[in-house]
C-alpha cells in the first residue's frame, strides 16, 4: 500500500492525558502501529502529560 510506505516506522505521541490522546493512539494502532513499551507520565504543574512510543512493522 503506497500510503503505508510514507509512514515512519517509529513515532512517539505526546500530550495531555485526555480522551484526545487516547484517540490519537487508537488511530495509530488502526494504521498498523503497535505499542512499544509502557507509556511515560509526568506532571507539568497543571496536568498529567503522557508519551507513548509506537512502532510499525513493515513486513
Amino acid at each position: 500500500m503506497a500510503e503505508d510506505q510514507q509512514l515512519p516506522r517509529y513515532r512517539v505521541l505526546t500530550g495531555p492525558d485526555d480522551d484526545s490522546f487516547c484517540w490519537r493512539v487508537s488511530e495509530a494502532l488502526d494504521l498498523g502501529y503497535a505499542l512499544h513499551g509502557a507509556p511515560s507520565l509526568t506532571f507539568n504543574g497543571d496536568r498529567v502529560i503522557v508519551a507513548q512510543a509506537l512502532v510499525r512493522n513493515e513486513g
